[in-house]
């Protein structure tokens, strides 16, 4: 299958690896040359422009940060959607808001394109390992399309319906959880050291018992890391909260805990680590404290 990729970031470029791997033709796209030449070392092309991923493309990708990214690539200048042929399918795996999602499939319908609204939940290591979990939807002409990229790339594909924009729905309602774990464990954290415990004494018992969580096991042993690698950014969080309060506004939904962790991350944020990872937001725990909580 020919497949168009635009994004080859943390994530974006394992996937694309993977589908090269599986047999399949990709050209690749992303703002920065090293990606791109990363994926055409392992066998993939490197395409100059998201319309030149597009050409020719089966189903295209978009592995991008948010809808405003997603519709400049598909309809900005040198965009995807001047390349795509009738009857291609368009993933969009980035988060955004339902209503966007809806607005991009319904720009697309006129030029023949399907879109699948398909963000994705995993991280690196499901992106790695091809075992992201993928919240898709759209019409059942653009899934069975799309259905030999997906069994590449997750281990559950899960069809939350016909109407684009489900898909973003319910990776708002991920990102809602994702977000106030991220943040509770950092608050426990922040708690344990005030108290005078060992912080990684606290996360090993957390975790064998009933206080565990993916987030914490995943997240935790970095907040206690001087200088962990970047998987996921603090601002990547003040966007995700960002949406997921829009959507409790816009269905009249009360999301309180929500709320407490954006101010968190805004707060790491607003202290310069915006750029650091999400797990850092424990800086703001630190700053409010007035503790520092022992890093190794």
């Amino acid at each position: 299958m020919n497949i168009g990729f635009v994004g080859l970031g943390a994530m974006g470029l394992p996937m694309a690896r993977n589908l090269v791997a599986a047999g399949h033709v990709v050209a690749g796209c992303d703002v920065r040359r090293e990606p791109v030449d990363a994926l055409a070392a392992a066998g993939g092309r490197a395409a100059a422009a998201p319309a030149d991923a597009a050409h020719d493309a089966d189903v295209l990708i978009l592995m991008v940060v948010n809808a405003d990214q997603a519709e400049a690539v598909l309809f900005g200048e040198g965009g995807a959607a001047s390349g795509l042929k009738r009857g291609a399918v368009v993933v969009a795996s980035c988060t955004q808001p339902a209503a966007r999602a809806k607005s991009l499939a319904a720009r697309l319908d006129e030029l023949g394109v399907l879109l699948l609204d398909a963000p994705v939940s995993g991280g690196v290591v499901g992106a790695e390992q091809g075992t992201l979990s993928i919240m898709a939807s759209g019409p059942d002409a653009a899934f069975d399309k799309a259905a030999p990229v997906f069994d590449v790339l997750g281990k559950a594909v899960w069809r939350m319906g016909a109407e684009p924009g489900l898909g973003s729905m319910m990776k708002t309602v991920n990102q809602l959880m994702c977000g106030a774990h991220i943040a509770v464990a950092a608050e426990a954290m922040s708690l344990a050291a005030r108290a005078g415990l060992d912080p990684n004494l606290a996360q090993d018992v957390l975790m064998a018992g009933a206080a565990a969580s993916w987030m914490l096991g995943n997240r935790g042993p970095r907040m206690l890391q001087s200088d962990p690698p970047v998987t996921s950014a603090v601002d990547i969080f003040v966007k995700d909260l960002d949406i997921v309060l829009d959507a409790g506004r816009d269905l009249k939904a009360a999301l309180p805990l929500a709320a407490a962790a954006h101010q968190m991350f805004l707060g790491a944020s607003g202290m310069g680590a915006g750029s650091e990872d999400d797990s850092q937001v424990l800086k703001a725990y630190e700053n409010l404290s007035g503790i520092k909580v022992p890093r190794d």
